[in-house]
């Protein structure tokens, strides 16, 4: 995908292969001693870019998680930070662990012990290296790495900025959870309101009563069914690890969500119905589908019998380089990952400038803007001889909360990001699909950013 694209984006000799590789990667075997022995595990964090800095990028745990993933990852955070005119590089980690097979205690020792690797050799740092949650782990997680960093650096004044994704009570931001399942929603509106990106379908004009499969109830599969089912969506079918429930007027996303939550899978919901074959829900009839867990779930040996006629890619790498050739031969419109999950990482950015302000958002602004729309709405009672309903007098004069900012700098960056994407893919013949057209943009941007430094 970056070659197709890299084609496209005129650039000096030898600079494509710069960018494309991983800059460093960095592979720590570290020992804790656990249940009375001496455990080893093995962790890595790849930096794809440091330009601009810091390097940003999640930290997952998972059990068959290897290097070539990790850098494959790092380097899909480049190019999503640049698509999203974020200052940050790519950057990614990983713990091989089975998060199942250790208690609370333990995994906070283990967390511990990796934080300290990782901090050591500068892989962990709020102007190098800034990690975030992602698969296998947490708020929490992030709590304990924010926390041994400031333990080997106390007189860091910007040591909580060293992860985001952090709780709010621990120096996190509101709507952090959130994010990546409400930019998945922004995404979506912005290509229905696009009625010549739309038309590329034969989707109607509205969300209202489109059927959406959704794959993986996790926290950002979650977000974007719910938040989709509030636009008016039916949400057909969820796709977990044991299979697939579905409901053709749509499903409860709260009660099934619970039930997930509660029993682990979607086996047993009295709200709609199940079926064991999971992969094969991906074949079904729908408008929408948002695979929104593991990578590579469409391939060339699925991706024929695909009937959705929008793909939202929720996760990362859901669509494998030769389904999403397919796909795009089928008039399939695929809304890719680096920019339909940007959400996670554009709030994060929002934190850590939180962070190193030490200043939450909204703090200078809000009474001020509270006494001038009160003055507003005064003038206007004066001027037209009315006088407004209470609550609507309160909601017009209520300054803006934290997470109400951080809602509309979300969807100013995805609504700016979406148009540049259109405009490009409507003006240049060369660029067919969406996907070319984030790359093409990300491409540009970090070829920029070399050229003005020299390299």
């Amino acid at each position: 995908m970056f070659r197709r694209a890299v084609e496209l984006v005129p650039m000096q000799d030898g600079l494509a292969e710069k960018i494309r590789i991983c800059n460093e990667t960095y592979i720590t075997r570290f020992g804790v001693r656990l249940r009375g022995r001496m455990f080893t595990f093995e962790g890595w964090r790849a930096v794809h870019t440091n330009h601009p800095a810091p390097a940003k990028g999640g930290i997952r745990y998972a059990p068959n998680v290897d290097q070539s993933e990790v850098e494959a990852l790092a380097a899909l955070m480049t190019y999503k930070c640049a698509l999203m005119d974020l200052p940050f590089g790519g950057s990614k980690g990983a713990l091989k662990i089975n998060v199942a097979d250790w208690t609370d205690a333990e995994l906070e020792r283990i967390t511990r012990r990796f934080a300290q690797e990782l901090a050591r050799q500068n892989f962990l740092s709020p102007a190098i290296n800034v990690p975030a949650p992602d698969v296998g782990t947490s708020e929490r997680t992030m709590v304990w790495m924010a926390n041994e960093y400031l333990r080997i650096h106390p007189g860091d004044i910007n040591a909580a900025a060293c992860v985001t994704g952090k709780p709010v009570t621990a120096g996190g931001i509101e709507g952090r959870v959130e994010a990546t399942g409400r930019g998945v929603q922004y995404a979506i509106r912005e290509f229905f309101n696009s009625d010549r990106d739309r038309e590329r379908t034969r989707l109607p004009k509205s969300l209202d009563g489109c059927r959406v499969i959704v794959q993986g109830l996790g926290n950002v599969g979650y977000h974007a069914a719910k938040f989709l089912a509030e636009d008016g969506c039916r949400i057909i079918a969820v796709i977990e690890r044991d299979g697939v429930v579905g409901k053709a007027d749509g499903l409860d996303v709260e009660a099934l969500k619970a039930h997930v939550d509660s029993r682990g899978g979607v086996k047993g919901f009295g709200g709609g119905d199940y079926d064991p074959d999971g992969a094969g829900a991906l074949e079904r009839a729908c408008d929408i589908l948002i695979p929104a867990a593991l990578e590579s779930v469409i391939h060339s040996g699925n991706a024929q019998r695909i009937k959705a006629q929008l793909i939202v890619e929720a996760a990362n790498g859901p669509v494998t380089y030769a389904a999403d050739h397919i796909l795009n031969e089928m008039g399939v419109v695929i809304i890719p990952d680096l920019f339909a999950n940007a959400g996670g990482v554009t709030v994060s950015y929002f934190e850590w400038v939180k962070n190193i302000t030490h200043m939450p958002f909204g703090l200078m602004q809000r009474r001020q803007r509270e006494r001038e729309q009160a003055r507003l709405i005064e003038g206007l009672e004066h001027a037209l001889n009315i006088e407004f309903a209470p609550e609507h007098k309160t909601a017009f004069a209520t300054g803006g909360a934290e997470l109400d900012l951080v809602r509309s700098g979300l969807e100013e960056k995805m609504r700016a990001t979406y148009a540049r994407m259109s405009v490009l893919l409507a003006d240049n013949p060369a660029v067919t699909d969406f996907r070319t057209a984030a790359y093409v943009l990300a491409l540009t941007r970090i070829k920029g950013l070399y050229e003005a430094i020299g390299i």
